[in-house]
């Protein structure tokens, strides 16, 4: 992929992409990549997902792309201004890795599944279906999304290369 086509999405970052580029991001342990894509408006839009639920937030400014509650309707909202239509959107996502092992079982642990569980429930309420995934396990990755095919690509060093 030319350098240039990369539309970067940071740590607690989201983007959208029309006709062309790849949005692309890094650093996906417990964070989840979330991917929306309108094949017919070729519209693409990606949530770099850090925590599951906005409840949790201090006081002050809030950073929506952060919380899966709030980062995937603001998605949305974007890519319904490029000219997507949330009923044909699908949606893609990796990540929710449990990068470090803990003892006991305390959910406030489970930093990557709840990440993965709230993402599925907000696409959930939109109807939206999650057509391919690669979450879970113990590694980071790097996905990179392109927009005029719809395919999501995740890098990472133990798993290699995969496409979805």
């Amino acid at each position: 992929m030319i350098q240039d086509q990369y539309i970067k999405v940071g740590m607690a970052d989201l983007n959208v992409a029309h006709l062309t580029g790849v949005l692309k991001t890094t650093g996906l342990g417990s964070c989840v990549g979330l991917t929306l894509y309108d094949s017919k408006a070729k519209v693409a839009g990606m949530a770099h997902v850090m925590l599951p639920n906005s409840e949790i937030a201090r006081e002050g400014s809030l950073n929506i792309a952060k919380y899966a509650d709030t980062a995937i309707p603001e998605l949305v909202r974007r890519m319904e201004s490029l000219g997507a239509f949330v009923r044909r959107m699908e949606a893609k996502m990796a990540g929710g890795a449990q990068m470090f092992a803990f003892a006991g079982n305390s959910d406030t642990m489970r930093i990557g599944p709840r990440n993965v569980e709230s993402c599925k429930d907000m696409l959930e309420r939109y109807g939206i279906p999650l057509r391919a995934e690669d979450t879970g396990g113990s590694y980071g990755r790097t996905v990179e999304f392109d927009c005029d095919n719809g395919i999501l690509l995740i890098r990472s060093v133990q798993q290699g290369v995969k496409e979805l």
